[in-house]
């Protein structure tokens, strides 16, 4: 123990408003600054590393034991780590799974993302519940705690930034090219199980950078759009919400995470930031059709202003039960649906999957 405690390097974890947490170096050595939330599920760090929404965070996981199952090359939501950072109170020294292939540590290692274990996750999460999601930095270089508070300071944060060009594809790809639906998938950072989901839905996935124009979408010829999860402040999107005003009325669209914050805004909704946000896979929302309750997977830090969107023909169809905010809407004459959480993700496991069908029934019945 003693000579593996002389490996250790020091980390730090320091918030804007002069929060300090020291802990141990795990993962890439550097600096990166990111808006640091809380996540609370208990599995699922690898989805969670490779989701595109997290671009521009630093995650702290609330569960005490991560990395205790590894890291396989099946379990990706994307082609690699978008997030700044990742702290855990305690990372597993040994992985053992059948389908583990490399460790937790290694992975962040390879992908130049800095970890911080041994941290007090819980005194953390705590603190961004009473002050709010804030920026902070993650260090192993430079320990001086004023200079790192004042980076931290200086950061970008989320707030007017447009993330989703730094995490689409930069060309359109076929996800697979067979089905009976043919769905045009705008990538504001989609996560690869909404492909799947759709694939075993029936239909045929194209993915399109999400600055395509609104008339190569229609070339396409799809039966339905499909407008994905992503980071950032939905409201700094500029280009995508009048295109998808052009696309409203010509074929169905399904929103999903931001894709339903732009679905809000296109319908002349108001987004605003929530206090720190939702992200875990042990959410409760209500679906106000028949009243049943799905555990969901959430990932954002923005929502639709539900007063925003009265009396502009939309229905709430779903909201949240922790806080009552907006969790999905339909519109009464268009073909539009979404959801503010994320339906392929299984938390509950499928509770949310029917959602899926419901789409591919709006393109049926078009």
């Amino acid at each position: 123990m003693k000579n593996m405690k002389t490996k250790e390097k020091k980390s730090v974890l320091a918030l804007e408003n002069g929060a300090i947490f020291e802990g141990i170096s795990f993962g890439a050595p550097g600096e990166r600054c990111g808006e640091v939330v809380f996540n609370t599920s208990i599995t699922g760090y690898q989805e969670i590393l490779t989701d595109p929404s997290y671009k521009g965070q630093i995650v702290a996981m609330t569960y005490p034991l991560i990395g205790n199952y590894g890291v396989n090359p099946d379990d990706v939501e994307s082609g690699r780590i978008f997030l700044e950072g990742f702290a855990v109170r305690e990372r597993s020294r040994i992985a053992s799974n059948w389908r583990s292939k490399t460790s937790l540590e290694a992975y962040l290692k390879k992908n130049g993302i800095p970890g911080i274990s041994g941290i007090d996750t819980r005194g953390l999460t705590r603190h961004i519940r009473l002050e709010g999601a804030m920026k902070g930095v993650i260090s192993t270089v430079d320990f001086d705690k004023k200079r790192l508070v004042r980076k931290a300071k200086k950061s970008p944060g989320l707030n007017g930034r447009d993330l989703a060009e730094e995490v689409c594809a930069k060309k359109a790809y076929d996800w697979p090219d067979k089905g009976k639906f043919r769905v045009a998938v705008v990538d504001c950072g989609v996560k690869y199980n909404i492909l799947r989901k759709l694939a075993e839905n029936n239909c045929r996935v194209k993915v399109f950078p999400y600055h395509t124009p609104p008339e190569k979408l229609m070339a396409f010829k799809p039966d339905g759009i499909m407008l994905s999860n992503g980071p950032g402040d939905p409201a700094a999107v500029k280009y995508i919400v009048p295109a998808v005003k052009k696309l409203m009325g010509k074929v169905p669209i399904f929103g999903i995470c931001l894709g339903h914050q732009i679905l809000g805004l296109a319908l002349g909704g108001r987004t605003y930031k929530l206090k720190f946000g939702h992200h875990g896979a042990n959410h409760p929302v209500k679906d106000l059709k028949n009243g049943r309750i799905s555990i969901t997977t959430q990932n954002h830090g923005y929502c639709v202003d539900m007063k925003s969107i009265a009396g502009k023909g939309v229905e709430v169809t779903h909201i949240n039960l922790n806080d009552n905010t907006l969790e999905g809407i339909r519109h009464k004459g268009l073909r539009l649906l979404a959801v503010q959480f994320h339906p392929e993700a299984g938390a509950g496991p499928h509770d949310a999957g029917y959602l899926f069908g419901e789409f591919t029934e709006m393109m049926g019945n078009a």
